[in-house]
């Protein structure tokens, strides 16, 4: 199907930053020569208070202000929900903040889902405009109980750290049920995009590890195995995205997640590459035609499948990987919302 029209120019936006990226990267390596530069005047006062942002400070500054600018232009506010926020212990690693938001309808217990936001592991978290915004409105609407996790990013904290903290969270979330007035039989998880995978992770630490009950997984445009095997480099084809370009990125990804990408092989950096996928949660996986990522959420519905787990999954037409958040302008981003508050009645 052809992009939706309401993409073209985001897309023109996008190769544009994939291109300036790529160019900024060759400059990088290119031997500095010349005449050296003369130092500065000394600082005032003034500006010696001032420390200049580094560059991930500014480009995640960057990403925040572009979600603003999202969720007024095409994003959907939330309602206002009950939110209390909560900070998890987490052995051997950084500690990690969770927000709870309660719709003004939820029963006594009731059902719950851990949510896990994406930003390729290294931009993102639960204060995001458009991801603070899509708790409240999936929250109200589902009468769920979601439970939002702040987990640590890349650079500075490397796998196994976000996976680790969203574990932490999720056995939290068992061990307080009671005060918090959830079910702990009703306890569903879901995620996008790298909080996709991270959702995937937790549930196979869970059979692995403790057996909690999941009452399901919710997976949107996941990342399930970051080797880059399952790539489907024909939709940035089909977008106009030279190759390299998307590759470069990928890598990008993994290697600033990771540090290490042969630790990519690990099941629970790639959920994908588990040994076995028995005994994991009935899956709902929503996918996007024109999103390299498209196939790794279709071959881990199928690895489920094979392994015996109830799993569905759903390719939306015409639409890109960052599709849920277009929720104010776009009906296919509606109809998608739809499909996940559905998956969290099942709950």
């Amino acid at each position: 199907m052809p992009l939706d029209p309401f993409f073209r120019d985001r897309l023109r936006t996008h190769r544009r930053y994939l291109l300036e990226q790529a160019w900024k990267a060759v400059i990088g390596r290119m031997p500095r020569r010349g005449i050296p530069i003369p130092d500065s005047a000394p600082a005032s006062p003034a500006t010696k208070a001032r420390v200049p942002l580094t560059p991930r400070e500014r480009h995640r500054r960057a990403a925040l202000n572009w979600d603003r600018t999202e969720l007024r232009t095409v994003g959907l506010p939330g309602p206002d929900v009950e939110t209390t926020e909560h900070h998890v212990d987490v052995p051997g690693h950084p500690s990690v903040r969770v927000r709870v938001y309660r719709p003004s309808d939820a029963a006594t217990p009731a059902p719950a889902c851990l949510v896990l936001a994406g930003g390729a592991f290294r931009i993102g978290g639960i204060d995001y405009p458009t991801a603070d915004a899509a708790c409240r409105r999936r929250a109200e609407r589902s009468g769920v109980v979601l439970v939002a996790v702040d987990y640590a990013l890349a650079p500075e904290h490397r796998y196994p750290v976000a996976v680790e903290q969203a574990y932490a969270a999720w056995l939290w979330l068992h061990a307080h049920a009671d005060e918090l007035g959830i079910d702990a039989a009703r306890i569903g998880i879901t995620g996008t995009s790298a909080g996709g995978c991270l959702a995937a992770s937790v549930t196979l630490m869970n059979r692995d590890r403790d057996r909690l009950p999941i009452a399901i997984q919710i997976l949107e445009v996941p990342v399930t195995d970051l080797t880059g095997r399952w790539i489907d480099l024909r939709a940035t084809w089909a977008l106009g995205i030279p190759a390299f370009l998307a590759i470069r990125e990928m890598r990008s990804v993994a290697r600033t997640y990771l540090g290490d990408r042969a630790l990519a092989r690990h099941p629970y950096a790639s959920p994908m590459r588990a040994a076995s996928h028995r005994d994991l949660p009935p899956a709902v996986v929503l996918t996007a035609e024109y999103d390299p990522l498209r196939r790794d959420g279709a071959a881990y519905a199928a690895k489920l499948r094979a392994a015996g787990v109830e799993a569905s999954a759903t390719r939306y037409l015409g639409v890109t990987h960052d599709t849920p958040i277009f929720v104010g302008a776009l009906p296919a981003a509606r109809r998608w919302e739809d499909e996940v508050v559905a998956a969290l009645r099942r709950i």
